[in-house]
């Protein structure tokens, strides 16, 4: 294991894809709103798949925010644990390589993977080519940043709002 953190929040997608970018939008949007704390690294790992094995190895929490293919209303926001997600075989919008979902299989080869939680949103768009998410995504951020500010919350992590957001 390299350089370890405490808790990693892990930002995935595609970000030529509109909305199956919503991991990395996502992540830039919450690093430009809040300091990160000290032990805790926020990654737009985007669609590198084994690229990130050095990433899920370092930490012993891992937030991963991601798009998810699901019948449900685009906008739908969901947490899941890995187990969940193992259990209910749900993948998310892969125009990733790699599914993460590899990369967590090979991390756990390697050495004992950390406590990992997914918070997911469906998607309304990640078929078009586009840089820009879809208005109806993009403003589901709040509703994902509380999630994100829960979860850190409850492993005593506390972000200070930054003065300029």
């Amino acid at each position: 294991m390299t350089e370890e953190n405490f808790l990693t929040i892990l930002g995935l997608g595609n970000i030529l894809l509109q909305d199956e970018g919503f991991g990395v939008h996502f992540v830039r949007w919450f690093e430009k709103k809040y300091q990160i704390p000290e032990g805790v690294k926020a990654v737009e790992g985007g669609t590198l798949g084994y690229g990130l094995l050095d990433t899920v190895c370092s930490c012993r929490k891992l937030i991963v925010i991601d798009a998810l293919k699901a019948n449900d209303e685009p906008g739908s926001v969901y947490r899941f644990t890995k187990e969940e997600i193992d259990a209910q075989m749900l993948q998310p919008t892969s125009a990733h390589e790699v599914s993460f979902q590899d990369v967590l299989c090979k991390a756990e080869l390697i050495e004992e993977l950390p406590d990992v939680i997914f918070l997911c949103i469906v998607p309304y768009e990640y078929k078009d080519m586009g840089l820009e998410m879809t208005p109806h995504i993009r403003k589901k951020f709040p509703e994902v940043e509380k999630l994100l500010l829960k979860e850190l919350c409850s492993h005593g992590i506390n972000p200070l709002k930054l003065n300029n957001a």
